[in-house]
């Protein structure tokens, strides 16, 4: 279920001037705190992203990162067993193998 933030309009209560408050999708936002009975408005707060941050998480959830070295030569820095360190333009034994990592 969703949580979504609001804020008092007027005198905060004892949720504070900005609460959280799990709703769902389907339900109308809130007017009025659930506590107090003031008035109040839904805001719009940041969503929380997570990215792999690290080329190994990026491996472990199956992604390729090729990090261009020079024209035409990219290092494949997150390569499993028997793929190549270089991929080559022009070199189609060197692509990584991504029909071993891409599945259903």
């Amino acid at each position: 279920m969703p949580v979504y933030e609001y804020e008092h309009l007027e005198e905060p209560c004892a949720f504070g001037l900005v609460f959280e408050y799990p709703q769902s999708m389907r339900d109308e936002p809130l007017t009025v705190c659930p506590k107090c009975d003031g008035p109040v408005k839904r805001i719009i707060s940041r969503p929380n992203i997570n990215t792999p941050k690290t080329n190994s998480d990026l491996k472990e959830l199956g992604f390729t990162k090729l990090v261009k070295r020079d024209d035409g030569v990219y290092e494949n820095v997150t390569r499993r067993g028997g793929e190549s360190r270089y991929m080559e333009a022009g070199k189609p034994e060197t692509m990584p193998h991504l029909h071993k990592t891409i599945t259903d």
